[in-house]
């Protein structure tokens, strides 16, 4: 399906037209079906697929008044999305930008790991959108900076990870601050029951939308494990990088004192791997100080004409994921296959087309 063949707001067009998007993705195809408009939907997508966009484009009716299809002078917001990380919320946020361009809407990023005081100032002076993670939502509504009555619509994505993660209390009470009468919009890699049990109780009669569907959902992904002696692992990632030589790779350790030792393994072969600071910001309110400087613990490699690994802790894979990456190997095996699916989903979003989407994984001998 072509955009043009959509009935969309010509501000919106022009702003695909511009980035080049010509042919809608199944997902946007899907939610975009006259015959859901207006229903709470429950979208198993997975990462890549274009959900920022769909979900852009199905609020605009509720942020965008016609026939001039501008937003309008910025109040209360009207829409809120939550995202599980602050590299998340923040990417979702410039993509709704641009798509929105041309319209005069407002949008605030409320995340953690950066000071409190200017998102409570960007949300005094009005938004019809925000965008965040649901413990910087939590502070701001205790602290009377965040108001959710005039909420049209809710927006999770990656529901999933949101729960995985421990965020279920502050999701159930931003959900519970927001108007009974919403429309509610769910996407999800995967859907477990703890997502269906969430949709039972804050959606109403949702469509089931599997744009991509359970099976297919990581058909882009070759899984590779090595088992290892746990004396060999420093080694064998070595040797990894060195026979693939890989444009950009992503490495991805427990912890941070992990990612510090792997280091300097991996510099014996790629001295160009450096520590970076991505968002360039250190622990503020809402965040605990150790998992803020694990989120900014990231070790980029830079250097034409070599391998370029990127080392990163756990789940902080968001903060390395604008780049080209053709290989992903987690240190140790994960325990259920949708923990092991999460982290390695997120890069294919920013590989480009025709690109290797190979991921690979070492392993100990212990307990895999």
């Amino acid at each position: 399906m072509r955009f043009t063949d959509l009935d969309l707001p010509a501000p919106l067009r022009a702003a695909l037209t511009t980035r080049g998007y010509l042919e809608a993705t199944p997902v946007q195809s899907d939610v975009l079906n006259a015959a859901l408009a207006g229903r709470d939907l429950l979208v198993s997508s997975r990462t890549g697929s274009g959900k920022t966009v769909a979900f852009g484009l199905t609020l605009a009716p509720l942020l965008l008044a016609a026939p001039e299809h501008r937003a309008g002078p910025a109040g209360h917001p009207k829409a809120l999305v939550m995202a599980p990380t602050r590299e998340l919320a923040m990417q979702v946020e410039r993509e709704l930008q641009w798509l929105f361009a041309g319209t005069g809407l407002r949008t605030v990023a409320c995340v953690g790991g950066v000071p409190f005081g200017p998102q409570a100032r960007a949300l005094e002076g009005g938004a019809h959108l925000v965008v965040g993670t649901p413990g910087r939502l939590c502070d701001h509504l205790d602290r009377g900076t965040l108001h959710l009555e005039g909420l049209a619509a809710v927006v999770l994505d990656e529901a999933d990870e949101m729960l995985d993660m421990g965020f279920r209390e502050e999701l159930e009470r931003v959900l519970d601050a927001t108007p009974a009468e919403r429309r509610t919009l769910m996407f999800s890699a995967t859907l477990p029951v703890e997502v269906t049990r969430l949709a039972s109780r804050y959606q109403k009669d949702p469509a089931r939308v599997a744009a991509t569907p359970v099976a297919e959902a990581h058909a882009d992904i070759a899984w590779i494990a090595h088992v290892i002696a746990w004396r060999e692992r420093e080694r064998a990632v070595v040797n990894v990088l060195r026979h693939h030589e890989a444009p950009a790779a992503l490495v991805f350790c427990a912890t941070r004192e992990g990612v510090a030792h792997r280091r300097r393994a991996v510099q014996r072969d790629h001295p160009h791997v450096a520590q970076d600071h991505p968002e360039g910001q250190r622990p503020a309110h809402g965040d605990a100080p150790a998992v803020s400087q694990l989120r900014d613990e990231v070790v980029v490699a830079r250097g034409p004409g070599r391998s370029n690994p990127t080392l990163a802790p756990g789940r902080e894979e968001r903060g390395a994921q604008e780049g080209e990456h053709d290989h992903h190997e987690p240190q140790r095996a994960t325990h259920g296959a949708r923990t092991l699916t999460h982290p390695v989903t997120r890069p294919p979003s920013a590989i480009r087309r025709g690109a290797s989407r190979e991921r690979r994984f070492t392993t100990p001998d212990q307990g895999v």
